[in-house]
């Protein structure tokens, strides 16, 4: 495929822009973090002013609700986008971070040091928070990134990027460059092998997997959060039911939203109710199996492929096991490996649930909402990573360099 002359242009800027990046200090780059927070609130008028646009025409060419509630930007909303930059400024840095050192018999000292990946290419859908968050990790991390967000979002990423780069020297604008175009431009991005060190998709299950698919740059697949909630036969009735609706209702179109219960036969008869109740509540439609219908008469009946999908919405699926080895089986069965919960008082239980299901992230009696680079100290995330190599689970500034071995002699040579 023949390649785009503005893409490879972009690509080459900010690779320009990268090599600065990589020799700054530590106070240089938290400064410019600072600089960049400051330029988001300045402007915090204009930025809401193209997002209403955004979520305008995306109302009126019917988008989903659960779109819809991503796209949109409050002044507190932005308020986090520039306290995000100014959080990350707080943290260490990674870059130069000795990952471990020896020195040989001859006396050459080797040491494992994290430094920049380079130029990263970001596709992702109708969330502005990721311009933002995107941008700050890379720069933190000395990489340039190239953005390249959904159209639905675009006035509002334009807006977000003009308002980072005002406070930006020269030198290091092009480190933050938004990629506008068709679909044909997403796929040249995908294919500038050579010119983009790595792509990071972030979005729907659809995305995704025509990124994967489609690029020939190496790419670290962030995925679908099809996360399931076990409450194991010897859990507290009361911490299980806080800790489902927690998951499912405190923003119900993220990635890691709990979207099934698997309830243990031997306490649904105590559970299913109760937890109906509090998911009725909230305006929760429950989708359950035929055991749990029977438990419930407002429990929906749940499709053949009810357990396989995202809902991002106010609705939950729910199906009653036999044991934890049937719940594991389910979760191997339909799950995504994002973020697994079981909520038991039993040690046994927990160990046997941590060791036997494969996600980036296990967690006992607490919600699977705490599954975010915010949440674990990270600072702004850049997408969950649900892959194995490389990175898994949230990705952090650590996350986002690689390392180079380092060697240094006083004149030594092989025998």
């Amino acid at each position: 495929m023949a390649m785009s002359s503005r893409v490879i242009e972009q690509a080459i800027a900010a690779r320009a822009a990268a090599t600065v990046l990589r020799r700054l200090r530590r106070v240089d780059k938290d400064d410019m973090l600072a600089a960049m927070a400051a330029g988001v609130r300045t402007n915090r008028d204009d930025i809401l002013a193209a997002n209403r646009a955004d979520v305008d025409r995306g109302r009126d060419a019917g988008m989903d609700e659960a779109l819809v509630d991503r796209l949109t930007l409050t002044p507190e909303r932005i308020e986090a986008m520039a306290a995000g930059l100014e959080g990350l400024a707080l943290l260490d840095d990674p870059v130069g971070q000795v990952v471990r050192g020896w020195h040989t018999p001859l006396g050459v000292k080797v040491e494992q040091v994290r430094v920049p990946i380079g130029v990263i290419g970001i596709i992702y859908e109708a969330r502005p928070n990721v311009t933002s968050d995107a941008a700050g990790i890379c720069l933190k991390s000395g990489n340039a990134c190239l953005l390249r967000g959904s159209s639905s979002a675009l006035e509002s990423n334009r807006a977000v990027i003009a308002a980072m780069r005002s406070r930006l020297p020269e030198e290091i604008g092009e480190a933050v460059q938004l990629v506008e175009g068709g679909h044909e431009v997403t796929d040249e991005l995908m294919t500038a092998r050579g010119h983009v060190d790595l792509l990071i998709p972030r979005g729907g299950a659809g995305l995704i997997n025509a990124v994967v698919s489609g690029a020939t740059v190496p790419v670290i697949q962030t995925g679908t959060g099809n996360c399931h909630l076990v409450i194991d036969v010897s859990a507290d009735v009361e911490m299980a039911i806080d800790i489902a609706v927690n998951a499912k209702t405190q923003r119900p179109s993220v990635c890691n939203a709990v979207e099934t219960v698997l309830v243990h036969r031997g306490i649904a008869e105590v559970v299913v109710p109760r937890l109906v109740d509090a998911m009725n509540e909230r305006a929760v439609t429950v989708h359950g199996d035929e055991d749990a219908v029977r438990l419930d008469p407002r429990i929906v009946p749940a499709g053949p492929d009810e357990y396989d999908e995202e809902y991002l919405s106010l609705d939950l699926a729910l199906r009653i096991v036999d044991d934890l080895a049937q719940a594991v089986d389910h979760i191997a069965k339909h799950g995504t490996g994002h973020s697994e919960t079981i909520v038991t008082r039993s040690m046994a239980s927990q160990e046997f649930f941590i060791s036997s299901v494969d996600a980036a992230a296990v967690l006992v009696n607490c919600s699977s909402r705490f599954v975010d680079g915010g949440q674990f100290g990270f600072g702004a995330e850049i997408g969950i990573s649900t892959q194995k190599l490389h990175a898994r689970g949230p990705m952090g500034l650590q996350e986002m360099t690689t390392t180079t071995y380092v060697l240094r002699g006083d004149g030594q040579t092989r025998p």
